[in-house]
């Protein structure tokens, strides 16, 4: 069986190792086994958890969600995994819509400011500077 140092571990994954140390203390990594010395060992299966957890990452999963996703996978709950995906295209679906309507006012202000003149007539600062009817 190949064993890793730490710092191969980190490596192969592609990350630090202070996010290895960090993933082991949020037990999404199982702790590694030590030899006498006290170096860390680590197996395959720690680094293809690694891969997984950045690719769970990369698709915008949080470190819970991706507990519960190592955990389901464990248990193989395929309806739960589809549910738990889904609910995060949704989230992402909301948060495009969202970068949508700021990129639609920034352009609008962006549009109707001159680029000169006084600070008291910029559009742009005018509408940062409004007060909201949530602010009072």
């Amino acid at each position: 069986m190949t064993t890793f140092s730490i710092g191969e571990l980190a490596r192969r994954a592609g990350v630090a190792i202070d996010t290895v140390r960090y993933y082991e203390r949020g037990q999404l990594l199982s702790p590694a086994s030590r030899l006498a010395s006290g170096y860390r060992r680590y197996s395959e299966a720690e680094l293809k958890r690694l891969h997984f957890i950045r690719r769970a990452k990369a698709l915008g999963f949080t470190l819970e969600d991706i507990r519960s996703l190592l955990t389901l996978s464990e248990s193989a709950d395929v309806a739960q995994v589809k549910r738990t995906a889904t609910a995060k295209l949704v989230d992402v679906d909301q948060r495009i819509a969202e970068l949508m309507r700021i990129r639609q006012g920034l352009h609008a202000l962006i549009t109707a400011c001159p680029g000169q003149g006084r600070a008291e007539a910029c559009p742009i600062l005018n509408a940062l500077n409004q007060a909201d009817s949530h602010d009072a």
